[in-house]
């Protein structure tokens, strides 16, 4: 019997891929991949790559509540959660859950241009 041997890439539906692709560039400092599908942009990041894509055909953003990705966690590691959350904060990115010392180490989440709730932390 076939195994699966776990997450191997993950990618958010978003509704302006530029947009978002800027957020994550320029808000918590990834790059893009020397190369990524039509409609879709990838990031370089490790272990597992993750994405910003257009919507699907189906998928309707819009009619998502209270906000799309409900009921799935996406934690990203960071060198400096503490430093990042400042960051975000003083930009005015919602911040749905200060900081906190927890098992993974320093801990936030915040809401992507989207919705998305994305949870970071730092090594503990």
């Amino acid at each position: 019997m076939a195994t699966v041997t776990g997450p191997d890439f993950i990618a958010l539906q978003v509704r302006d891929l530029e947009a978002a692709a800027a957020f994550y560039e320029d808000r918590l400092g990834l790059r893009r991949a020397p190369s990524s599908p039509p409609g879709a942009v990838v990031f370089a990041t490790r272990p597992v790559a993750f994405a910003v894509r257009e919507p699907l055909p189906g998928v309707d953003l819009a009619a998502v509540s209270p906000r799309p990705g409900v009921g799935v966690a996406l934690w990203l590691g960071a060198d400096d959660a503490q430093g990042l959350h400042d960051d975000l904060a003083a930009a005015g990115v919602p911040v749905v859950a200060a900081p906190v010392d927890g098992p993974f180490g320093r801990m936030f989440t915040f809401l992507d241009p989207d919705g998305y709730a994305v949870t970071v932390h730092d090594a503990a």
